[in-house]
């Protein structure tokens, strides 16, 4: 029960605009708010939900945009 409870302590949960300014992304190269409402209806970047709000782990969007989102090369 107390690892459940460090667990959901240690995790900060942001909104969308607490995302692009997070970190995740370079300065100057944030994707619009558009656009990341987009990649979450599309189920591309990871969320939570809370009843109707939607929020994000910066370091989960972090790790996922490492290691799924990558462009092939031409």
């Amino acid at each position: 029960m107390e690892t459940q409870l460090t667990l959901l302590t240690e995790t900060r949960l942001t909104d969308i605009v607490g995302l692009r300014q997070s970190g995740v992304f370079p300065d100057g190269k944030a994707p619009s708010i558009r656009t990341l409402r987009k990649w979450t209806k599309l189920r591309r970047i990871p969320f939570h939900r809370v009843g109707h709000f939607v929020y994000f782990d910066p370091s989960e969007v972090a790790l996922h945009i490492r290691t799924r989102l990558k462009v092939a090369p031409r």
